[in-house]
């Protein structure tokens, strides 16, 4: 009764695209054809306006009436349009853009890839990092660091102290002695000979290196922490800067000579973040014949 409804026809995606296409290239050539005409009879009326009319005659531009200067203008955007029309658009098309994002897409990737992989890496570093933190903490306990500030947290220079405190001196000799330090080997080599009554612990890069009968030296801080003796009670980080600043997320306790003036110095204290420690002591030391610097002995206690 009813006739079969005819099919609509249908046009697939790509001749759609190249439909675009051509409708585009035409557009462009429309507006490249017009643009040349203007161009003809602008130039021509640009000329006659200014030679044969003599308008604006004794204007002239690098020698040249301003007419020919308009015209030789025009002319170059004529040129970059023609160029941009038969030129950039026949090499610079979809396909090109197309080939361009491809790569960059597969750049961007490999970028993130790398940086998935190297987030990994500093993860699995970090989680080692605090097992071994913990691990060494349990084991070390009651971990003292002691050393002598400047205002600027200056230590020293040229491996030697940039003052001398009687008090400061006996104090140091009074907490560490009988006890376990350790020290990086310019520390050590700061020493007339070894500081009697204390088993030293030597960090030292440096194979077979030498020290005397008694003297212990390691590689590294946690090697130095394995050789501290089981009946140690309170062993002492007493420097360099180097080592100062590696052995402080295992020290429980600070015992800090701060110096109230600014030194010149080539080695300095790394920077406290004073929201982890608790001060437990603060003395004040004023000037005398034996001090030529105010100074404070200040204790902190980690929270």
């Amino acid at each position: 009764m009813f006739g079969k409804k005819k099919a609509t026809p249908k046009i697939d995606q790509e001749q759609l695209e190249l439909i675009k296409k051509a409708q585009k290239r035409i557009t462009q050539k429309k507006r490249l054809y017009a643009h040349f005409v203007t161009f003809l009879i602008g130039a021509v009326f640009l000329l006659a306006f200014n030679l044969v009319l003599k308008f604006g005659a004794t204007v002239t531009v690098l020698g040249l009436d301003w007419s020919v200067i308009a015209v030789i203008v025009w002319l170059f955007f004529l040129i970059y349009h023609f160029a941009s029309v038969f030129i950039l658009n026949k090499f610079l098309d979809k396909a090109w853009e197309n080939k361009q994002l491809e790569k960059l897409v597969a750049l961007q990737k490999e970028r993130v890839e790398k940086l998935r992989t190297q987030l990994e890496k500093e993860d699995i570093h970090i989680a080692e990092s605090q097992l071994l933190n913990k691990s060494l903490k349990k084991t070390i306990p009651n971990l003292t660091l002691i050393v002598a500030v400047g205002e600027a947290n200056e230590i020293g220079k040229n491996n030697d102290l940039i003052w001398h405190l009687r008090d400061d001196l006996k104090r140091f000799k009074a907490l560490t002695s009988g006890h376990c330090i350790i020290m990086g080997r310019k520390t050590f080599e700061s020493f007339p000979k070894p500081l009697p009554n204390r088993t030293h612990i030597v960090i030292s890069r440096q194979k077979n290196y030498e020290v005397p009968e008694g003297v212990i030296t390691v590689n590294s801080l946690e090697e130095a922490f394995s050789k501290i003796p089981a009946s140690e009670t309170q062993p002492f980080i007493i420097g360099g800067g180097e080592i100062y600043k590696q052995a402080l997320p295992f020290v429980e306790k600070l015992e800090i000579t701060k110096v109230h003036a600014n030194f010149d110095a080539d080695t300095f204290f790394p920077e406290l973040n004073l929201s982890e420690w608790k001060e437990t002591n603060n003395t004040f030391h004023t000037t005398d014949d034996n001090h030529k610097h105010e100074f404070s002995f200040v204790t902190y206690e980690r929270l």
